[in-house]
């Protein structure tokens, strides 16, 4: 059974909280389907290409009827002329993926359970820095000693955000932002355990 690293007030190892027993029999594939799902979502789908009914002009025929061998040339928007219409080029297509409910859900647990068998899922009360300053959120995350750190939170106060905003290996978020995607796109996690409470009891 994974267990996620308790902090006190001072961000400093306090014991251990077990996580529900049936994240261990998630399947990974929940968490390949919502990530392929999410990433999907992100696609600009911009590519365009303009076919030979888009291209304008073709208007009359390109030769005249007799003396060039080029009578039956339709229109010049016909893709074997320069500027005419581009063949099986990119259009604007759907990529969205459809991922039901319960696959977010279980995405979501196998996500947190994936880190707390890591050891980088940290749980504390409160995730406040009430002075507003960089350093003192940069001393939190020093303390947890991980490459980069997703910072759940289940509402974020402007002195909390001033001190955070400007830390390239941090991110901050609020309890309704949370998805499998970003849990394991981090190193670590540092969730408030309120937060962390709400997860698990909708899983």
């Amino acid at each position: 059974m994974s267990k996620a690293i308790v902090l006190n007030e001072k961000f400093e190892n306090n014991g251990e909280l077990e996580l529900p027993a049936s994240y261990a029999e998630i399947n990974s594939h929940n968490l390949y389907i919502y990530v392929k799902s999410y990433l999907s979502s992100l696609r600009a789908n911009t590519a365009r290409v303009k076919n030979r009914t888009l291209v304008s002009g073709g208007g009359k025929k390109p030769k005249a009827q007799k003396g060039s061998g080029g009578a039956r040339w339709g229109s010049k928007r016909s893709p074997l002329f320069v500027g005419g219409g581009q063949i099986f080029g990119p259009t604007k297509r759907n990529y969205n993926q459809k991922v039901n409910k319960k696959q977010k859900a279980l995405a979501l647990s196998y996500a947190l359970n994936a880190h707390a068998g890591q050891n980088s899922l940290f749980v504390v009360d409160s995730v406040k820095v009430e002075s507003g300053k960089t350093k003192d959120a940069v001393a939190v995350l020093n303390k947890l000693n991980k490459r980069d750190t997703l910072v759940v939170v289940d509402t974020i106060d402007d002195k909390t955000y001033l001190a955070f905003r400007n830390i390239k290996n941090c991110y901050v978020i609020e309890k309704q932002e949370v998805n499998a995607y970003l849990i394991s796109a981090y190193h670590s996690v540092l969730i408030e355990k309120s937060v962390l409470d709400a997860l698990t009891k909708e899983a």
